[in-house]
Order: structure tokens, then sequence, then C-alpha cells
């Protein structure tokens, strides 16, 4: 009897300390990257799908970014089309684009937005390239050579960045009280499709909105100090700091630039968090320890 009474002040607890939160966030726009483990283990998906329901009942409105690299890269090796990378990114030639359409806007885009539902939710899957929600230009990728004077220029393909998002298309989705999922496939003036890298995609989605927070999923447990320790409750300058002195590198310095640029674009704050974690963005969103790295402007 007393473990039932002592389990009811905990939930008790934790739903109290939720509250202003949800006082605080209700109206407000926020924008989640997707992807990682969260993608792939099936109790995690369950428990982001039920999270953003729960995000949408208390008023407030998600908006979804996602990848699926593994998916693609699982799907070209069946196909037996070879995969290639420059600078971490995959060469994109015409026979991989059609394979990312079919993997980003078709099985992995429908897949989110059928658990969201599931879950009680109402979701509807958009690729960039529907009523025109992002144009793209063509990434152009270059290299030092030591044999030639001006860089070298690479050519990978059909690997965009954005130019524009058409915040029409998300505003008319969110109004009608729908939760939109984003496939991060652009297209150019032409009509030539391109694909995007998600945590770009969704950081210039949270720029134009003016989102309340830019959440990204990753599969560690945020920004890590060079003693092993999560890094919490950053300023910009703080972040720009440990760019400089090589604390953050590699393969995390694109995301952390990602955040970086949105809030520092008027973004309130921007989240790196853990999505091995069951009910990750819920426990960053709604409690006063979170799950993963904080960054916001000093004036916030």
């Amino acid at each position: 009897m007393s473990l039932s009474r002592d389990n009811a002040l905990q939930t008790a607890n934790i739903l109290t300390e939720a509250l202003p939160y949800i006082q605080k966030f209700t109206g407000r726009t926020l924008v989640i990257k997707f992807g990682g483990n969260a993608m792939i283990d099936e109790q995690l998906k369950q428990s982001f799908a039920r999270d953003i329901v729960l995000m949408k009942l208390v008023g407030i409105n998600p908006v979804i970014v996602h990848g699926g690299g593994p998916q693609i890269g699982e799907l070209l090796e069946k196909l037996n089309i070879d995969s290639h990378f420059v600078d971490g990114m995959r060469v994109t030639d015409n026979k991989t684009m059609d394979v990312v359409e079919m993997v980003l806007g078709g099985a992995v885009n429908k897949e989110i937005v059928s658990l969201i539902n599931h879950a009680g939710g109402k979701a509807i899957g958009i690729t960039g390239k529907d009523g025109q929600l992002i144009t793209a230009r063509k990434m152009v990728v270059t290299r030092k050579n030591p044999e030639i004077e001006v860089p070298e220029i690479i050519d990978i393909g059909h690997v965009g960045e954005v130019e524009h998002i058409n915040t029409g298309v998300i505003d008319m989705l969110t109004s009608g009280d729908f939760i939109p999922v984003i496939a991060p496939i652009g297209v150019d003036e032409e009509g030539n499709s391109y694909n995007i890298n998600a945590d770009l995609v969704a950081g210039k989605i949270a720029e134009v909105l003016q989102a309340e927070k830019l959440l990204l999923l990753t599969n560690i447990a945020g920004l890590l100090g060079r003693d092993g320790t999560v890094l919490t409750g950053l300023t910009t300058e703080q972040v720009d700091d440990l760019i400089a002195d090589g604390t953050i590198s590699g393969g995390m310095l694109p995301k952390i630039r990602c955040a970086l640029d949105a809030v520092k674009a008027n973004v309130r704050s921007a989240h790196i968090i853990d999505g091995r974690v069951s009910h990750a963005v819920l426990l960053e969103i709604f409690t006063d320890e979170g799950v993963g790295t904080l960054i916001t402007n000093q004036a916030n």
C-alpha cells in the first residue's frame, strides 16, 4: 500500500513539474529532427510518436523533419548500388536519388505518419517538393589541391542546400491541427531533386518559423566536454569558444553549427538530445533536468 502511495506521489510530482513548461510553450512551434536510434528501435519509435501526440494535445505545434541514412544505405545495398561518401556526404547520382526519394518520401515518411496517427495524432507526410516547400540549390564541395592554385570542385551529384522555405505550406497544416512530417528533399527552379541533410532542413525551418525550440535527436548523450561529461546550459558564445578550441570537432560539428545558426537567427533555444532514451523529447521539454545539451542566446 505504501509503495503504491509513493508511486502515486512520484507521478504527481512529475505532472506538476511539467505544468509550467506546458503553460509556457502552449501555442508555440517546436521543430524536431527525428533520426538515429530513435528511428530504428521499435520501442523508441512508439515513445516518440506518443510524445508528439501529447505535445499537440497540450497546445504545442510540433513540426517533424526526419532523416533516413541507414535505411537508404540498406536499400542501395539490396539493389547492388555502390555508396560513396565525400566529407561524410553521400554522393548522389540519378539512381541513388531515385532510392533516396523512395526511402525518405515513401517508406520512412509514411511509417512515421502511421506511428503518430496510431498514437492518436493527425499527421500528414510531405517532402520538400510538395507545395514547393523547400527550394534547393546544388551543394558545391571544394577541396584544396596542392597541385593547383584554385580549390578543386568536387561534384557529389544531387546533394543540396536550402535556398528557400515556403512557410505557407507548414502554416496551412498546423492551423488545420495537423502535424507536419517532412522528408528533407528539395527541388530547384529547373525541377531537379536534391537530398538535403535533415539537421540542416530542420534548422532552416526553425529559423523561418521563428520556432520556440529546435530539437535534434542524436545517438549520444549530448555535447560532451573534454572530460566526457554532458555540457548543457550553453550560450552561443560558449559554443563558439568550444569550436575554436577543438572541443567540438569531427562529425558533431555540422550538427552543432546547425543548432548554433538557428539560435543566432532568433530561435529561442536549440537542444541536442539523446534519442536513445525513451520519451527523450518530453523529458527535455517538460522536466527541469532534461536529457541533453541546451543552447541559447545569452539574452534569453
